[in-house]
């Protein structure tokens, strides 16, 4: 049984910062890319920062949040984080981690993150 689990999300003011966990349970973590994806009210869902599986990770960012944010995995501890600094209203949204393209079935609860103006 594959579980995702996203925490550290909140309300923070404009220019503040935020760091998201999610913890992976099951057989979903080894050798598989990771992403985090946010979907705003009245949106889609959509790609904000993903990693790939192999030392050496690469990582990729939608335009959006280049120079922001920042993903990174510790896979002894089975969990991917991100790192999101200068935080805008616009990042305003829940935010979901899955793998990299994303399996349906493995989408979570979220956290949402409150950026006020």
């Amino acid at each position: 049984q594959v579980q995702l689990v996203e925490s550290g999300g909140g309300l923070v003011q404009a220019g503040g910062s935020l760091r998201l966990s999610c913890a992976a349970s099951g057989s979903i973590f080894s050798g598989v890319a990771m992403g985090w994806y946010r979907q705003a009210p009245g949106k889609q869902r959509e790609l904000v920062a993903a990693i790939t599986s192999t030392s050496g990770d690469s990582t990729t960012y939608a335009d959006s949040v280049k120079g922001r944010f920042t993903i990174s995995r510790d896979n002894a501890k089975n969990t991917v984080y991100l790192q999101m600094n200068s935080l805008k209203p616009e990042d305003t949204a829940v935010y979901y981690c899955n793998s990299h393209p994303p399996f349906a079935r493995y989408w979570g609860q979220g956290t949402q993150v409150t950026v006020s103006s």
